[in-house]
């Protein structure tokens, strides 16, 4: 199944909110400062900030330059500017080798899941990866990671449970680098944004990877539960304050109706998400993709959108991507 099947499937309850929402509040004519006022109240269905969805219906408003449309055309320019307020993820690139990335969030919100299938998606790739398991904190968690490593077939650098967590990054990173390994991903505990204990863990965590190299870790990625919303936003500002945010894996989208949180979450951090989850399979990790994303939430089918204004193709204008009703 390609990007946009996945995609759209697991932004199935998210879109038919938003979609729903919005041809309850406009179905064809010329945009009304109040139909405009609706829509936006609308788009807080789907856990859009008011901010994004005024940035969004301003950009509306000035496509459909005061002529009649209809809903299938405007859900088309939503999708087109929503996709203008994201930063577009970068092309993947190692870093160095071992290639490290931390993975860090709150109880719950599929961290060592996460870690299982990127660990997958990588091995797939050809490469050589290591986990390391840095929750030592929550019981079971070692022998979860574990698991995971058995199933994908991967090495795996651990501890005894209640074990320095900043000990077994540090052993993990020297193990990966002596191996040869291409990637290594340290799981850590899941912890409250407003914990100080464990967030100072935390901060010690990269300290101690940094006697190794002032570069590391290459990658720190949040992992959130789609189903948090916009509440994430606050998860992250605490984390953010202890290590520089790389970017976004937002699990669970496929079980949620607040898809639409990824925009105001990526304005917020002005990081870009990385990956999604859209099932349970393994496969069902998958990069991310703006574009598609923005498809997925406002058109159950593949459009050619326009592309960003500021980067229309020689002797095209706005009216060459419109495909009509």
């Amino acid at each position: 199944m390609g990007f946009f099947s996945k995609i759209a499937k697991g932004l199935t309850r998210s879109r038919e909110s938003v979609v729903k929402e919005v041809k309850g509040a406009f179905g064809k004519g010329k945009l009304t400062e109040q139909v405009i006022e609706n829509i936006e109240e609308k788009l807080l269905a789907a856990d859009i900030s008011m901010e994004v969805a005024a940035r969004i219906m301003e950009d509306v408003r000035v496509q459909a330059k005061g002529e009649e449309i209809d809903s299938r055309q405007l859900l088309t320019w939503m999708a087109e500017s929503t996709r203008n307020l994201m930063p577009e993820t970068p092309v993947w690139v190692a870093k160095a080798k071992p290639h490290v990335i931390l993975m860090i969030g709150v109880n719950g919100a599929g961290k060592t899941t996460t870690i299982g299938k990127l660990a997958h998606h990588y091995k797939t790739q050809g490469m050589s990866v290591m986990v390391a398991a840095g929750d030592t904190f929550r019981a079971g968690a070692i022998a979860q990671l574990e698991k995971w490593a058995q199933r994908v077939e991967v090495d795996i650098i651990k501890h005894q449970e209640g074990a320095d967590a900043a000990s077994v990054a540090f052993d993990s990173y020297a193990a990966a680098k002596a191996r040869g390994m291409d990637i290594l991903i340290i799981d850590t505990a899941g912890r409250l944004h407003n914990k100080g204990h464990l967030m100072e863990e935390l901060r010690k965590m990269v300290r101690v990877l940094r006697k190794h190299d002032e570069a590391l870790p290459h990658e720190c990625l949040l992992v959130v539960d789609g189903n948090t919303g916009q509440n994430a936003i606050q998860q992250g500002q605490g984390f953010n304050a202890i290590v520089k945010l790389d970017g976004l894996v937002v699990t669970k989208l496929d079980g949620t109706a607040k898809g639409g949180a990824i925009i105001p979450l990526c304005r917020e951090f002005g990081i870009p998400v990385c990956w999604v989850g859209v099932g349970e399979d393994l496969d069902d990790l998958i990069r991310f993709n703006r574009e598609e994303y923005v498809q997925g939430l406002f058109l159950k089918e593949e459009v050619e959108l326009i592309p960003d204004p500021t980067a229309l193709p020689e002797g095209k204008t706005a009216s060459d991507y419109y495909l009509g009703v």
